[in-house]
């Protein structure tokens, strides 16, 4: 994935897999990890080829479960090689150079399907995959506060009721994750983490560290640590463990890479995963073409054994801004070669978003609308979570200890995650089932917009399934009734080394301001760390609430908390910035307060 500068605004180009938004938040995108050891849903792999040959396609053998060994002597007589089994569930990934390959094992006895994974070949690294890089460390001087998202989904005061448990792990199927980060570090499980890139699970050390930077962001939404630095996570007391399935260089996630995942997923007790990606290089797999449809069985039953152990998927909905429960085009595809455009139909399954008992997540912009980039479909959306749009988005970790923003369903995906990993806290012997249930039961209904697109109902639409996440609702807690609210909407423009101010009147109140004011700002500004930010109470005390931190981030979209006990609530408040730099400019979009 390419990027900007860490630490600020990353930019969103990446290839189609990522469930992330790209550039115009239009495209599609998608997180896409190495081999060696196998968990215990597989049987040992034979070896490998001595080394790798050009026009080495991977395949997915699939007979009965416990039926691989029965069927494994076919492979090498038809001119491949047992790459990886899972025995568990019958599918074996198969290497072969041979054209005829898959025609050739689809007349074995025994076995049930065969379908190419790919149209490229598999890439040398298969057989002796490189580390990623452990990427030197940054301290940061950047201390938590709430941020819009979290505000959004009531993240904070969930957190009065669980933080979430240290026995509950949480599996990040994506790019990687740095498990050096400082925000990262305190909840990493490496005991559990591995790379899964190529379709075997490779443990060596490092071996789960991220290829690119969206692992490491979605994980730092999840369960960043409640340490004082930086970021707080949904989840900010669970573990993570990273099951790195993106493969390196083209950072695609092919399906034995997330059978791979699953898995490991359902050995090592996660949970909860999550998937901010779809299964490359198809963008939808159909079942009438024999290699789509047995990338649809190998990945289907991979999460049913997952699922089947204790663990619950939640996957991004994609950002083609699609209607998932009316395809009729796919033009994305496949994604590691040439796309074609092909007309397809609802049999078609972006996977593994579509597969049963996957948590499909939409995104949100701020103020909960349907971003504009979320796939959406009604029957097929579950529950929808902020996931940013335009110049608002989700500010998370970035690997070397740095912070940045991203958008996409990649960025909705977790936020639900870490809500199902907090009901899972709260609710130890929940199933996954259970906790889908939970998840639904306790979003905040979302009733859909006036556009013709959005089908269904109040409680269960096209745009936000049953609504929108709730982590306060999700762990039992109540909301306190709201103090009464006053806002300013007008823009009001702050100039390079200049101090502007945004007043709000405020009547009606008794009393004292409470120790608990609610300034929520919505200041639009490249480069916050040129601003001071203060509250001016109606007598002139000053109160800061954002003093040049943040470097280059842009925009501060955020909930403070102030203490003004010992001011008169009633009386003309104001909002004063004040800029400390030339070159970067921008205004007050709005404020408010709540008393």
């Amino acid at each position: 994935m390419a990027a900007a500068a860490l630490g600020t605004t990353v930019a969103l180009a990446a290839p189609a897999g990522f469930a992330q938004a790209a550039p115009t938040d239009t495209e599609p995108v998608a997180a896409r990890s190495a081999g060696a050891t196998q968990s215990s849903g597989t049987t040992a792999p034979a070896a490998a080829p001595a080394a790798w040959a050009a026009g080495t396609r991977a395949y997915l053998v699939i007979t009965a479960p416990g039926g691989t060994s029965a069927v494994s002597g076919a492979v090498t007589s038809n001119g491949g090689s047992v790459f990886a089994a899972y025995d568990a569930i019958g599918v074996i990934v198969a290497h072969s150079t041979s054209a005829s390959f898959a025609s050739a094992m689809r007349t074995v006895g025994g076995v049930q399907q065969v379908g190419a994974t790919r149209t490229s070949d598999v890439p040398a690294d298969a057989y002796n995959p490189a580390l990623p890089a452990n990427p030197s460390q940054s301290a940061t001087t950047l201390t938590e506060s709430n941020r819009w998202d979290m505000t959004q989904i009531k993240a904070e005061q969930a957190w009065a009721v669980t933080t979430g448990s240290a026995t509950v792990k949480v599996g990040v199927l994506d790019t990687g994750v740095d498990d050096q980060h400082q925000d990262i570090a305190p909840n990493f499980n490496a005991a559990d983490s591995a790379s899964c890139a190529y379709g075997k699970a490779d443990t060596r050390t490092g071996a789960w560290r991220d290829v690119g930077t969206h692992g490491t962001h979605v994980a730092g939404t999840i369960a960043a640590a409640k340490n004082g630095k930086g970021v707080i996570g949904v989840a900010p007391g669970v573990k993570i463990s990273s099951v790195r399935i993106a493969e390196p260089t083209s950072s695609l996630f092919f399906a034995e890479n997330t059978i791979c995942g699953f898995m490991w997923a359902g050995d090592h007790g996660f949970k909860v995963t999550n998937n901010s990606y779809y299964t490359d290089p198809w963008q939808f797999n159909c079942p009438d073409n024999l290699d789509q449809a047995a990338i649809i069985e190998g990945v289907r039953r991979a999460q049913v054994y997952a699922e089947g152990k204790g663990s619950l998927q939640v996957a991004a909905a994609g950002n083609s801004n699609y209607d998932l429960a009316n395809k009729t085009t796919d033009s994305e595809s496949p994604n590691d070669s040439t796309p074609v455009t092909r007309t397809i139909t609802n049999a078609c399954l972006d996977i593994p978003t579509e597969l049963p008992g996957v948590v499909t997540v939409a995104s949100q912009a701020s103020g909960g609308a349907k971003a504009s980039y979320s796939n959406f479909g009604n029957g097929v959306i579950d529950i929808a979570a902020p996931g940013g749009d335009g110049s608002t988005q989700v500010y998370s970790t970035l690997p070397g200890g740095k912070y940045g923003n991203m958008s996409g369903t990649s960025m909705a995906s977790p936020h639900v995650a870490g809500v199902a990993a907090l009901i899972a806290s709260t609710n130890p012997a929940f199933t996954p089932a259970q906790i889908r249930d939970q998840l639904g039961v306790q979003a905040t209904d979302r009733a859909c917009p006036s556009d013709t697109r959005c089908k269904g109902t109040a409680t269960k639409n096209g745009f936000f399934g049953e609504g929108a996440v709730d982590a306060l609702k999700a762990v039992g807690g109540t909301t306190p009734p709201p103090g009464k609210y006053f806002e300013n909407l007008a823009d009001v423009t702050i100039v390079d080394n200049g101090t502007v101010e945004s007043p709000i009147t405020v009547s009606g109140v008794t009393g004292n301001a409470p120790a608990t004011l609610k300034v929520g700002v919505d200041i639009k500004h490249t480069y916050i760390g040129d601003l001071k930010v203060d509250l001016v109470a109606p007598d002139g005390t000053v109160y800061t609430v954002h003093n040049r931190t943040g470097s280059g981030t842009d925009n501060i979209v955020q909930t403070f908390t102030v203490n003004a006990s010992a001011e008169v609530a009633n009386g003309v408040w104001k909002l004063r910035v004040n800029d400390n730099a030339s070159q970067d400019t921008g205004k007050i979009d709005a404020w408010n307060l709540t008393f």
